[in-house]
């Protein structure tokens, strides 16, 4: 095993080398340039279109409920377990990057919703299908096939093996253990190897719910995810800031720390460089994975949405990125730092959700059970959620690559419940790194593809705000 994860570790390094995060943030930077700043510009109407959904717009569910379907995949372990992966691995200056990446990757984000719906087939019955391989096959053209193929190959492997499904269950499972039976007092061997009995079960329920909920397809998805995350997101803020108010006096310390680490400048004599990559790659790859801007994941859900009006999803999509990185990224990784969670993880080497964990149970004056359990029950939910929303992604991309069978659609959901089943059985490193070269592998071609086709994305936009300034359309 130990092999094994050196050989997966080799690949996500070259997967996540400099190329890779030169093509994220130069398609976001470029992207930024070219439609004027609009992720700030027009983020207070974004907003507004997130909860107000377009008159007579068509699709299969609403504004919101696509957007729901997108956060719920991207709301998640990332935000709680991969912001503290990223800290520990790249130092405080992740976060940096991450919050970085996140501010241009919103106008990526943008760019992928208003191709989403603007290339989408209709199929008939109220459903709609569409994402990278259809904007990549339609507007590049079918010479271009081959790359939309491997989106879609890419995309079916992120879900069944990796940011969909093992990830999520896989971090359920610690702090489920962690709170439960933190010391393995009731253990059971499974494929060899002794797990706590409370391992088993939240395996168990979790896959049963999942299956209860993905076999009814896009529409219940979303009516579980507009209700569910929502509340936990707003929950999950409430008590990032209640900490960091309690702590309030760290907050400068720690800001400083960040930008210090960001830059190498915390690092020793000639290190300053190597530590500089160091934060800046496992910032962008973590944001990558929490916000998925760039990964062409969200435009999937973006293309079911009920609207005639590609720019106006765009915006509705680009707020995911900025509610998911922007806010409850930047909110863990401040508890992280101002409660010294940090400087106990590097200490007694802790990784993943036990150093999320030690910020909740230090940054609040209340009992250490009391944090462990407010988190565990965030995690749990958003967790959940996303194992939902890659489900339909990892589905759309099959659709695509069997021409429309279903049958192979279904046969593929037991696989995905059967992934999530057997997810908390597989060591935390080995999971990850095959998630982020999932990750890296479907991000290659969709950002080929939204620069291909910033032309178009520039002049949607363009015509889009011209009919609204004239009385055209509404806002």
């Amino acid at each position: 095993m130990e092999r094994f994860t050196e050989i997966l570790v080799a690949i996500d390094n070259v997967v996540w080398g400099v190329p890779l995060i030169i093509l994220i943030m130069g398609t976001g930077i470029y992207l930024t340039v070219r439609l004027g700043v609009l992720q700030f510009r027009k983020l207070g109407k974004a907003l507004k279109y997130m909860v107000r959904n377009e008159e007579d717009g068509i699709g299969e569910v609403t504004s919101f409920g696509a957007l729901c379907t997108a956060m719920a995949a991207t709301i998640g372990t990332g935000n709680i377990v991969g912001v503290a992966t990223a800290v520990v691995a790249g130092g405080p200056g992740a976060l940096f990057w991450m919050v970085l990446a996140a501010c241009f990757g919103m106008a990526t984000k943008y760019a992928e919703g208003l191709l989403a719906v603007k290339y989408r087939e209709d199929r008939g019955g109220g459903r709609f299908l569409g994402g990278p391989f259809y904007y990549i096959e339609k507007g590049m053209g079918s010479n271009w096939k081959w790359l939309a193929k491997l989106f879609a190959i890419f995309g079916v492997g992120a879900g069944l093996l990796g940011i969909g499904t093992i990830t999520q269950v896989n971090g359920v499972a610690s702090a489920t253990k962690g709170f439960f039976d933190p010391n393995m007092e009731h253990a059971v061997t499974v494929f060899g190897t002794d797990y706590s009995i409370v391992t088993v079960i939240t395996a168990v329920v979790v896959a049963v719910l999942t299956a209860l909920v993905v076999i009814g397809g896009i529409q219940r998805i979303a009516s579980v995810t507009t209700i569910i995350v929502p509340f936990m997101a707003v929950a999950y803020v409430v008590v990032c800031v209640a900490i960091l108010l309690y702590n309030v006096k760290e907050i400068p310390g720690a800001i400083v720390t960040v930008i210090e680490s960001a830059f190498g400048l915390r690092a020793m004599a000639g290190g300053a460089l190597g530590a500089l990559m160091l934060a800046m790659q496992k910032g962008v790859a973590r944001g990558i994975f929490s916000n998925e801007a760039g990964l062409g994941s969200a435009p999937i859900a973006a293309a079911a949405a009920q609207t005639k009006e590609p720019v106006r999803q765009g915006l509705v999509s680009m707020t995911g990125t900025f509610i998911d990185t922007v806010v409850i990224c930047t909110m863990t990784g401040m508890t992280i730092m101002v409660t010294g969670a940090y400087d106990i993880a590097i200490a007694k080497g802790l990784e993943g959700v036990d150093v999320t964990s030690a910020a909740f149970a230090t940054g609040l004056p209340w009992g250490g059970e009391i944090g462990a359990a407010v988190l565990m029950v965030a995690l749990a939910f958003f967790a959940f959620t996303t194992i939902l929303g890659w489900d339909y992604y990892s589905e759309r991309c099959l659709e695509y690559l069997s021409g429309g069978n279903m049958k192979a659609v279904s046969v593929y959901r037991w696989l995905y419940i059967l992934a999530v089943l057997i997810g908390p059985f597989l060591t935390v490193s080995a999971v990850w790194t095959i998630a982020d070269i999932f990750n890296g592998l479907m991000a290659i071609p969709n950002l080929i593809a939204l620069l291909a086709l910033s032309g178009v994305i520039v002049a949607e936009t363009r015509s889009y705000f011209k009919r609204l300034e004239s009385g055209e359309i509404k806002g």
